[in-house]
This record gives structure tokens, C-alpha cells and sequence, in this order.
């Protein structure tokens, strides 16, 4: 709930660094020039007189994911640089360690507010994706998350459903799944850039301002101009998506014209740093020279008059100063994703002009690690939901060797998902060719580590569904081959030049890949074979895609064009069919090689 509900909620900065050797390497990036000779804070917030700068505290999340419970295998871990130039790797993430942390984190700062960066639901493992979000919801609300900004994964379900986990409800289709009815959030969701196609206008708050003791910080929320192009049809049907700086410069002229002149930005965009660890020093070498990507000409564009950026959406871990329109240094964060870190950022809010001193803005992210007591409260949430979940995600869909992961440019769960939409295909349709599966929905791997008391090698619904949880259905299309070519190319040119996104192929589908090149010509067309044999481009194809690919989505526009449509089963299904199938207590199955691509660096 906002702040200024709870004035006497205890908060204390925290003062002992979750960072150990890595402490000196720049952990906290600051735009480091001294105030004014009369710059302090009163330490108490009540009944003092206010003096001229009011430290205000922001932690900040971002890309939850409705990860309440301790992410397993590399999506549980942060990698943090150490002093002698070597990293180590922590164990981070779930919502009782994360509430501990800001909760502790609060102590001592009366003036604290906590916003994040969109994705706090979509694509979510079971125990919150069974029940359409609401248990992390529930767990934000408890969190006392002030503000967010959509994400493009709040639209997985359509605009009505985003509007019922803002304003409570019933779901429409399932009902309510306690004696309780749903609430919905205590926070508002912004979304200043989607606009409904008739109206024109917002479909929820483009902006939120926090007040306390005549301090008033503005916070816009915007997702990321191309949601449209990596959301289902289905769930941005009616909408605008506009862009991210005309939209954020359009606002905050509207909030200085209430008197508000301290703003942050919630932009679910983002970059890409030049480290994998959390705690590498970005403005090493010059403001911002440590990060790429979308985030930063956003950065470069969005009006002075905002005065710090919280980023997102692509999953990395970064503090940076990038230089506003004037030249000015401007802070610009994000904490990795689910619930792994959080950024603790101190705005100096100067009452005299109603703005931020930026000379004094610090920030640095934190682990949320795992060895410190747990949250009651969300244990018992955790307890509550999982309990209805368990007749359905402890069954045993399968059994692997070892882990199945799902990183790298082709991984052997990318591979083990086209296999199945394969196998599943030929089940419809023995004319079947081959299967391609995006990237982006593999949300997870398979470990081999039993998670609960299933035993060592098996796999549950459950994670499954942490695997697949969008309930895409499988499709099959035709193609000419010279289609199949195209499609390919698509993954490396047009809007997926600057950031390849490699298909993952079935078994018997080879090429090679070659990264020397640039654009289309990354994809070498006369290696592309299928089964030993080359592509016709003449010839037709059967294949494979999930309804987000058939759909045209993540720019792959040739296969939204296929012909002769067939609609199956929920892509999970398919995946649990096929390892039930292709595997046994006595003969698990062994994770593809993932070596049908051949890569060129």
C-alpha cells in the first residue's frame, strides 16, 4: 500500500552491505558531487521540523514472474565479482527472503517507497499461473509494493484480466478458488503508453504520485513499444502501444504542471551490461559505457525532468549513469529478475524546489539471499496456495537422466520441446516435417534434484508447467521450403538483427549458424538440411509452432503466413505426453545434445 497509509511504519537503512569482498568494486553506482553546505535530513520524518533535503529511500524490483518460491538451477542464482577479479555464484530468490530483506531494509527510513518494473505476473511458475496470478498478487500486496509499471507479460491474458488482478474479482471462467474473494492489488498497476483503440485513452493510470510530509515524488509506468510483437493477438486485441519517451515526456510536463517536479520513470525496457555480474561497476569507464541495448537511447531522449529510471524486461542486473538530454548524469537501474535482487536507490529531495538533487543519487543492488529467517507471513501464503495446487502439480509426468537447461544460443530444453511439438505433430498429422519453438517461451530447464519429495530425476507437472505456462496450443501449418529458409533468416534480421532470437529446432533439422556475418547472412542457406538432405524451396513442409509462432509473434512474420492450419493440444501437454512416453523410472530419458545448430563465432 502506498507510504503515506502507513506513517508509522518502522524502517531503518540498512548499514551492513549484503556484499562481502565485492564491496569495494563500485557495487553502489553514485552521481557523486557534495550538496550544499546545508544538505540534511531530519532522521525521524515525525514531529521535527523539516529540514531542506529529505533523503527519500526507492527500492525497486522488477520481472517477478510470480517466482514466490526460491527459483531452481540458474534462474535461483546471481553471480557477484569478486575483489581479486574472480565471481562467485550466490543462491538468491523467493518471497520469504525477498520480504525479509525489504522489510529490514525499510528500518530507519521513514521516507521509503518501493515500485517496480512490470512482470510481476506471466509466465509463472504453477503455484501462482494455476490460479491466473492471484497468489502473487497477494504476496505483493504483503510486500507492500507502493507502484508497477505493465509489463508485456501483464497482457498475456488480455486487458479484462490485468483490470481484474488491478480491481479484485472473481476469475471469469474459474471462480474464486478460496472462500475469499479475490481483492485485487492494493498498488496501481500504470500503464501509460496502452491506450484503448476507441477511447484513445490509457487503459489504467499513466502516472502515481507519493506524498508524505510535502514531499511528492511522481512515478510514470510504461511497457515496452513492441509488446505487441511478443504478446499473444489475443491479449493486446483493442490496444495502442505507443512510445515509450514521447509518452513518459508527455506526462511528466503534465505532472510539473501539478507541482510535481521529482519523477521517476517505470519502463519495462531494457539493456544489456557488459557484465554477468550483478555488482560490476557500469560507468567504469564513463557513464553508462557499460550497458547497450534499447534502454539506452531511451535513456538519451526522455525529458531532464525525470530523475531516475527503473528498467526491466531483460532479465540483467545493472546501476548506471546515463546522460539525460542536457548532458546530466541520470541514474538508471534494474534488478536482474525473479526476485533474486533488489535495488536500493536514495533520491535527495531538495523542498525548496520540489525536485531531486541528482548530484546525490546513489544506488546499488542486493541479493536477496537466502540465509536470512524467512517471512511468516509469506510462508504461510506459499503453504496455503501450494496446498490447492498439489493434487494436480506432485503428479509425475516423466523422468530425465540428468538436467535438461535451457541456456545457450540452442539449449537441450529448447530441443526437448521441439521434439515433442514434433512427436505430437505426427500424432495429428503423420505429413509432419519438423518443429520450431521460440526461445523465449522456455521459461526454465529441467533439474535432475528432486524439488519436493518426488525423488531425484523425476519430473512433476509442476515443472512442467514452470517450463511451458503460457497454454499456447500446438499448430501445424504449410510452408514452402523457401518459407522454412526465410523463417530461419528471420531470427537473425529484420527486428531480431540486433538480438537474434534462435529457433529451437527438432531432431533432424540441422544448419549452421555463423555469427561472423551480419544480418540474414548469419544463417547459411546451404547448410540448412532436413533429415541429411537440403530444403527445397519448391517443396512443401508440415510444421510444427506453438499458436504465439503461428501467430507471426517475436517478428517472425513468414510463419504467420502458412496455409492449411491445424489447431492441437496445450503445448505443456504435448511435452508431458511425449516424456511419459519416451521415458521410465528404469529408462529416463537423456537431454538432447544440442548440437543441430552448428554455431560460427
Amino acid at each position: 500500500m502506498p507510504a503515506t497509509s502507513q506513517p508509522n511504519r518502522p524502517r531503518r537503512r540498512r548499514t551492513a552491505g549484503l556484499l562481502a569482498a565485492a564491496a569495494s568494486l563500485a557495487t553502489a553506482g553514485a552521481l557523486v558531487a557534495a550538496l550544499p553546505a546545508d544538505a540534511h535530513t531530519d532522521p525521524s520524518g515525525y514531529g521535527h521540523k523539516p529540514s531542506r533535503y529529505q533523503d527519500v529511500q526507492l527500492l525497486s524490483f522488477n520481472d517477478l514472474h510470480g517466482n514466490l518460491e526460491p527459483p531452481s538451477g540458474s534462474s535461483g542464482r546471481v553471480s557477484e565479482l569478486q575483489a581479486d577479479g574472480t565471481t562467485k555464484t550466490i543462491d538468491a530468490g523467493g518471497v520469504e527472503y525477498l520480504a525479509t530483506h525489504l522489510r529490514d531494509a525499510r528500518k530507519g527510513n521513514p521516507y521509503s517507497i518501493t515500485a517496480a518494473g512490470g512482470d510481476m505476473v506471466g509466465a509463472s511458475p504453477l503455484i501462482s499461473g494455476l490460479f491466473h496470478d492471484e497468489p502473487t498478487i497477494e504476496a505483493l500486496n504483503k510486500l507492500d509494493l507502493d507502484v508497477t509499471s505493465v509489463g508485456n507479460h501483464e497482457f498475456d491474458e488480455g486487458a479484462k484480466e490485468l483490470a481484474r488482478l488491478q480491481n479484485g474479482g472473481c476469475h471469469p471462467t474459474d471462480g474464486c478458488y478460496t472462500d475469499k474473494k479475490f481483492k485485487g492489488a492494493d498498488f496501481p498497476y500504470l500503464a501509460a503508453n496502452v491506450l484503448d483503440e476507441k477511447t484513445k485513452k490509457p487503459i489504467l493510470k499513466p502516472y502515481w504520485v507519493w506524498k508524505k510530509n510535502g514531499v511528492k515524488v511522481g512515478f510514470i509506468g510504461v511497457t515496452l513499444e513492441g509488446t505487441p510483437g511478443i504478446v499473444s493477438a489475443d491479449g493486446v486485441k483493442g490496444l495502442q502501444f505507443k512510445d515509450e519517451v514521447e509518452t513518459i515526456n508527455k506526462y511528466a510536463k503534465e505532472l510539473q504542471k501539478q507541482g510535481v517536479k521529482s519523477i521517476v520513470a517505470l519502463i519495462h525496457e531494457g539493456g544489456f551490461p557488459a557484465s554477468a555480474s550483478y555488482n560490476y561497476d557500469c560507468d567504469a569507464s564513463g557513464g553508462g559505457s557499460g550497458i547497450s541495448g534499447p534502454i539506452v537511447d531511451i535513456a538519451k531522449n526522455v525529458t531532464p525532468a525525470v530523475d531516475a529510471l527503473v528498467t526491466g524486461h531483460t532479465h540483467n542486473a545493472y546501476v548506471c549513469t546515463i546522460d539525460d538530454p542536457s548532458g546530466k548524469p541520470r541514474m538508471v537501474t534494474s534488478a536482474a529478475s525473479f526476485g533474486r535482487l533488489y535495488t536500493d536507490t536514495t533520491l535527495t529531495y531538495d523542498r525548496r524546489t520540489g525536485d531531486i538533487a541528482r548530484t546525490a543519487v546513489k544506488s546499488a543492488n542486493h541479493v536477496v539471499t537466502r540465509d536470512v529467517p524467512k517471512a511468516a507471513d509469506m510462508t504461510s501464503l506459499i503453504s496455503k496456495w501450494n496446498t490447492l495446487a498439489a493434487p494436480i502439480g506432485n503428479r509425475a509426468i516423466g523422468y530425465i537422466s540428468a538436467d535438461v537447461g535451457n541456456t545457450g544460443t540452442e539449449s537441450p530444453m529448447g530441443d526437448l520441446i521441439a521434439d515433442a511439438q514434433l512427436a505430437y505433430g505426427k500424432e495429428l498429422d503423420p505429413e509432419t516435417d519438423l518443429a520450431l519453438m521460440n526461445p523465449g517461451g522456455v521459461r526454465a530447464g529441467l533439474t535432475y534434484a528432486a524439488k519436493g519429495s518426488e525423488g531425484d530425476g523425476v519430473v512433476t507437472y509442476a515443472e512442467g508447467f514452470t517450463v511451458q505456462p503460457f497454454a499456447n496450443t500446438v499448430n501445424l501449418q504449410d510452408f514452402t521450403g523457401a518459407q522454412v529458409i526465410q523463417a530461419l533468416k528471420e531470427q537473425v534480421s529484420g527486428t531480431n538483427a540486433a538480438a537474434p532470437k534462435v529457433l529451437q529446432v527438432s531432431s533432424g533439422l540441422t544448419y549452421t549458424l555463423d555469427l561472423t556475418k551480419t544480418g540474414a547472412d548469419r544463417v547459411v542457406t546451404d547448410s540448412i538440411k532436413l533429415n541429411g538432405s537440403a530444403i527445397d524451396p519448391a517443396a512443401t513442409y508440415r510444421v510444427a509452432t506453438n499458436s504465439f509462432l503461428a501467430g507471426g509473434g517475436d517478428g517472425f512474420t513468414t510463419l504467420g503466413q502458412g496455409t492449411g492450419d491445424l489447431v492441437g493440444t496445450d503445448d505443456l501437454t504435448a511435452l508431458a505426453d511425449y516424456l511419459t512416453a519416451h521415458s521410465s523410472a528404469t529408462s529416463p530419458l537423456v537431454p538432447p545434445a544440442a548440437n543441430r545448430i552448428t554455431i560460427v563465432q
